[in-house]
């Protein structure tokens, strides 16, 4: 038997998805709705500031080997609106080019810091006015509700305001996988997120939420990478890293650790970004004024290098 299916008497889980039929974890691990164990690895794009680049960034980071790719949307605070129709279009580039969209919004990003920020809750508004677009693509999507949305000053409030986020989605009807960034800009460097996942996890009642830790400079050391990660591997706990650089304003970070411990561990990563970073994080683009022929050395790290995606990336069976 593949070490990635359900075992055929596994009638609690089947009970569970076959309503939604989509993603799903299992003792920590992703599904997809074929029930093999799914591992992302892909990049980051800003749709909300570049729509008209997505169809082709999808169709080139496809064909580098990517299976899935984490796409910024706006409720209208920080960019133009992404509606029900844009974001049922970018799903269904998502599955013409047979990538898993991850869908987060970015405006929440820095709340508490950033005045034009909005509060996680306002994401959750957000995708319950889209939902439209939403459901159905269980399959293909994952929500990640808010970008960054706590800094290091209002932590505190991240394991309550996160339960209470997913009960709204899940009470809207969304059963999808969903993922729940950690606080202190994604890097968790609070442990919050470590030490109150098993509680927030517990709360949403379809046992389907994976949690987000951006890798940046407070990870500049490979012992610090591992300690985190174990943490959750040991509690059974479903972890991916859907940000990290091998370098950022906050100092340098161990790329190199990152993209081993999820290679060993079966971690899912996305990398930042593909194109169009600007001022002083320009060097993270990981090609040329998105042009895929004009790879930066960041570039060919992500996609050629050891543990990289061409290397590690499998497709999810659905479109198998």
């Amino acid at each position: 038997m593949h070490p990635g299916l359900l075992h055929p008497a596994d009638d609690t889980i089947r009970a569970r998805r076959l309503p939604a039929d989509g993603f799903y974890v299992r003792h920590g691990r992703l599904y997809d709705a074929d029930h093999h164990e799914f591992v992302i690895r892909g990049v980051g794009q800003n749709h909300a500031v570049y729509p008209d680049r997505t169809p082709q960034m999808f169709r080139d980071v496809k064909a580098m080997g990517a299976n899935a790719v984490r796409v910024e949307l706006s409720a209208g605070v920080v960019a133009r609106r992404n509606d029900a129709a844009d974001v049922a279009r970018v799903i269904g580039l998502c599955r013409q080019n047979r990538l898993i969209c991850v869908l987060v919004v970015n405006d929440t990003t820095g709340w508490g810091y950033r005045p034009e920020a909005i509060p996680q809750a306002k994401a959750v508004d957000y995708w319950i006015s889209i939902r439209q677009a939403l459901i159905g693509q269980e399959k293909y999507a994952i929500i990640d509700v808010a970008n960054e949305p706590y800094v290091l000053d209002n932590f505190a409030t991240w394991p309550a305001d996160t339960k209470e986020s997913i009960a709204r989605l899940r009470r809207a009807g969304l059963r999808h996988t969903l993922m729940v960034d950690a606080p202190d800009w994604g890097q968790d460097v609070s442990f919050t997120m470590r030490d109150d996942a098993a509680g927030v996890f517990a709360a949403d009642p379809q046992h389907n939420t994976v949690f987000s830790i951006h890798v940046y400079g407070a990870f500049s050391r490979a012992t610090t990478i591992h300690d985190y990660l174990d943490r959750f591997l040991r509690a059974g706990l479903p972890i991916a890293v859907t940000e990290f650089a091998y370098t950022h304003q906050d100092g340098e970070v161990d790329e190199d650790a990152v993209m081993s411990e999820a290679r060993i561990h079966d971690i899912g990563y996305l990398a930042w970004s593909w194109s169009g970073n600007s001022g002083d994080v320009s060097n993270l683009d990981m090609v040329r004024e998105f042009d895929a022929a004009a790879l930066t050395w960041w570039g060919r790290r992500v996609f050629d290098g050891p543990d990289g995606i061409r290397q590690t990336s499998r497709p999810a069976t659905v479109y198998t």
